[in-house]
This record gives structure tokens, sequence and C-alpha cells, in this order.
């Protein structure tokens, strides 16, 4: 069992759900199962892929798609979110092409401390998303001001902002309905061939 509720197969779906699962289609031409989770109210299935998309692989973001997958990857540590952890992490680490900074920085992060492979405007990004996502009661001026502080801009702090609301979204929804893996293509990015 993929979920806990019931989730409608492609070849049995009808009206709505058939172009809503057009949509959703990944690189693959697969329907993963976080978007056949939404298979008994197809609207809100067509309203996480936009958003999905928005925040995470649109070409007018301007921080690197690379580090937007860390931060739903540290999202999701953080939620315990093993699904979305793994679909996003598997992207992370293909995007960095470099297995030895990647286990780097998934050790980091599991250990809340991404100090150890950050610096920068990104450490400042990642410990922004962290409390967005642990401490959110305690969000102040002061979270932005540090932010400011190391050069980042307003429109990176809402890109980071947006994955981290997103995944903070996604992950309740996978985790709330038991949603797993199975049958998923793991990824959204090719495996990139070794040195490239």
């Amino acid at each position: 069992m993929s979920a806990w509720i019931r989730m409608i197969p492609l070849e049995q779906a009808q009206g709505a759900l058939v172009s809503a699962y057009e949509k959703v289609k990944t690189p693959h031409g697969t329907v993963d199962n976080v978007m056949k989770a939404h298979s008994l109210r197809p609207h809100t299935m067509e309203g996480h892929v936009t958003l999905y998309r928005s925040v995470l692989h649109s070409p007018d973001n301007t921080l690197p798609f690379g580090f937007l997958e860390v931060v739903a990857s540290y999202v999701s540590m953080l939620n315990r979110c093993d699904y979305s952890l793994t679909h996003h992490w598997a992207n992370a680490r293909r995007l960095m092409a470099d297995p030895v900074r990647a286990d780097a920085v998934h050790q980091a992060l599991q250990e809340r401390q991404p100090h150890k492979a950050f610096t920068g405007k990104e450490l400042a990004l990642l410990v922004y998303a962290g409390k967005l996502t642990t401490d959110v009661a305690h969000m102040v001026k002061a979270d932005i001001d540090a932010l400011h502080a190391v050069g980042c801009d307003d429109g990176e702090i809402l890109e980071v902002n947006q994955v981290c609301a997103y995944f903070n979204y996604s992950n309740r929804l996978l985790n709330g309905l038991g949603v797993s893996t199975q049958g998923d293509v793991i990824g959204y990015y090719k495996e990139q061939p070794a040195g490239q």
C-alpha cells in the first residue's frame, strides 16, 4: 500500500482526473504518489503542482536549483518526512555532482549543523529555513535582518521562504496520509555521468 487513503490508478482515472494526471507527469513520464494522493480531489492536485513547480523549478528563481533542493531536503529532514527527503535529496545530490561534498552536506544537515558544510548567504538561508520550520511562532524581523547582513536580497529570501513553506505543506500532506515512494521513480533530475 502506498498511502493510507485510496488513490485512483492512472488507468482508472475519469473526467477531470485524466487531465490533472497529464499536467503532473514528471520528466520521466510518470505520476508520483505525492500527486496521486490528491486523486479524489483533482483540483487540489492542480494547485499543488502549480505551487511546486513555481517554487522549485521556475527559471525565474535566482538561487541555484541545487541549493533550493538542499533547502527542501533540510526542511524534510526537520519534519522527518522520508518521502520528500528521498526524492529531493536525490535531486540535490545529482545537482551537486560531487559525492564527497554531498555526503558532507547530508551529514551536516542530519546533525542540524549546517555551518559544518555552508557559509555566508547559504548558511544564513538554511538557518532561516530551519527556524521557520521548527519555531515559526518566534520568527522576528531580526531573522530577516540577519539575512540582509550577509548579502541576501529580498528576492532570494522570498525564494527560500517559499521553498520552506511549500515543503512544510507537502511534508504534512505526505506524512498525514502515509504516502510512500512505492512505485515512484525517485528524483526529478537525471543522474549525471561521473566527472560532469
